[in-house]
């Protein structure tokens, strides 16, 4: 059930801030700076509706930034927060993802991961996603993968 996904609104902001930092902060010595998502402009990504965030106990546990192409739904961000990983959380804000794709008649869900995030790429794999190509843009070493909707 979705009922604990809702859009962020602009109160969110220091939330999400935390929580990326959080879920993307042991990266930083790995690829030997901060991450896209640390660096995003979540203010604007608010704005437009684009952030989801899930909550229990009246705390954030996660969120997903969804941002609809002519071809796919780009999973623009997955974050969840560290206390909060391993209870099934990223795959329900997957399944958000579907169904907001299916919504809009979008035909696949799109995600890029760093290439040195390789445990989220074995995860997206077991999700059903398949590498389409890797690419280096705004500084990083992306891999690009897609999932086909039934």
């Amino acid at each position: 059930m979705d009922s604990d996904i809702r859009p962020a609104g602009a109160g969110d902001l220091a939330a999400i801030a935390a929580l990326v930092d959080g879920a993307y902060g042991h990266y930083v010595a790995r690829i030997g700076r901060k991450p896209g998502p640390m660096l995003a402009d979540h203010a604007a990504r608010i704005a437009t509706g684009q952030t989801h965030l899930l909550e229990g106990g009246g705390a954030v546990l996660g969120l997903i930034v969804l941002v609809a192409q002519a071809d796919a739904l780009l999973v623009e961000n997955l974050a969840v927060a560290p206390g909060a990983q391993g209870r099934g959380l990223g795959r329900r804000l997957m399944d958000f993802a579907e169904k907001r794709a299916r919504a809009l008649g979008l035909p696949r869900l799109r995600l890029y991961t760093h290439v040195a995030m390789v445990e989220n790429q074995a995860l997206y794999a077991r999700l059903g996603y398949v590498e389409t190509h890797r690419i280096r843009e705004e500084g990083l070493d992306r891999v690009y993968m897609e999932k086909p909707l039934p």
